[in-house]
């Protein structure tokens, strides 16, 4: 069995994170009260949607926080998982939130409210700012290629539509009087929060359920490994699952009897780094075809047992 691991350096674009959720959560709080104070339920859904923004963003943060965490004898992943689990939450909170806002948007339509055009303009406007601001940011820290900032970056890019909309739905208000505009827009807004809340609860969900990774086909790795390793015959008894942003592998691998047994995991390994970006992997590698409970998910054995003529190395990489 051969085990390669990946321990990454501390993240760069922390303080760009942090910079962009404080202005995000200061905004959300502040479209918040706006939207009660001046009576306006697309602020109030903006700010619904810009807790989204608030939530990927912290999401992003905590990841980048927990990934310097090193592993222990409890958590031997560390506590990466941790971002996956309070997404699955956010995501069910925002869905419950905008069944609440639909709802009384659809009241309001029977039921018009006043709504103070003013006040919802200069809010809308600030907000537009701060998304800006955010956006601003969360961009030049994708230069970097993390993927936790590119996704923030465009949940905050998705809230400028948000708030160009209550600055519309202002101004109509303002100058023509006619306030059914608000819950118009809080009911589009609501749509962006539901798209965005049911991508997050499917893919936190997802990982949490030990799903693959969706940019990695398994059916691919497991053709290509045999066609571009030579020694390689059969890939079998494969698992793919996501840790944080981080792929995990375990899987068999039946080679022909190699020259030098250690070389050949070296080569395995560094071609899952290089073209699947898999730094964490358990290859087991047997001589021949693989029979028995060790092949295949047996829920009901009580202990799994190898055959006697295969073979398993333990290396250790860092890359």
């Amino acid at each position: 069995m051969a085990h390669t691991h990946s321990h990454n350096t501390p993240d760069g674009n922390h303080t760009r994170l942090a910079a962009a959720f404080g202005i995000t959560a200061l905004f959300m709080l502040v479209e918040a009260i706006g939207g009660w104070i001046s009576g306006s339920l697309a602020l109030l859904a903006d700010a619904g949607h810009m807790l989204t923004d608030t939530a990927a963003l912290l999401m992003a943060l905590l990841a980048v926080q927990f990934s310097r965490r090193k592993p222990n004898a409890r958590h031997t992943f560390g506590l990466l998982r941790l971002t996956t689990l309070a997404a699955f939450v956010n995501a069910i909170a925002l869905l419950v939130i905008t069944v609440m806002i639909v709802w009384e948007a659809l009241r309001r339509f029977y039921q018009p409210q006043p709504v103070a055009g003013g006040l919802m303009l200069t809010i809308g406007v600030a907000g537009l700012l701060a998304n800006l601001l955010s956006f601003w940011l969360l961009h030049h820290g994708s230069e970097e290629k993390n993927l936790n900032v590119r996704a923030a970056a465009l949940h905050v890019l998705g809230d400028l539509l948000g708030s160009v909309g209550a600055i519309v739905a202002a101004v109509i208000i303002m100058f023509t009087g006619w306030t059914p505009i608000d819950p118009i827009l809080s009911l589009l807004v609501s749509l962006l929060v539901v798209r965005s809340a049911w991508s997050l609860l499917r893919e936190s969900l997802h990982e949490l359920l030990e799903g693959a990774p969706g940019h990695i086909n398994v059916d691919k790795l497991k053709r290509e490994l045999t066609l571009n390793i030579a020694e390689v015959r059969n890939v079998h008894h494969v698992h793919l699952w996501q840790v944080g942003e981080k792929p995990v592998l375990t899987l068999h691998v039946q080679v022909i009897p190699p020259y030098d047994h250690d070389a050949l995991l070296v080569r395995i390994h560094r071609y899952l780094h290089q073209h699947y970006q898999i730094a964490h992997a358990t290859v087991q590698m047997e001589y021949q075809p693989c029979s028995g409970p060790d092949c295949e998910l047996c829920f009901d054995s009580g202990s799994t047992q190898h055959d006697p003529h295969h073979h398993a190395g333990h290396v250790h990489q860092h890359h």
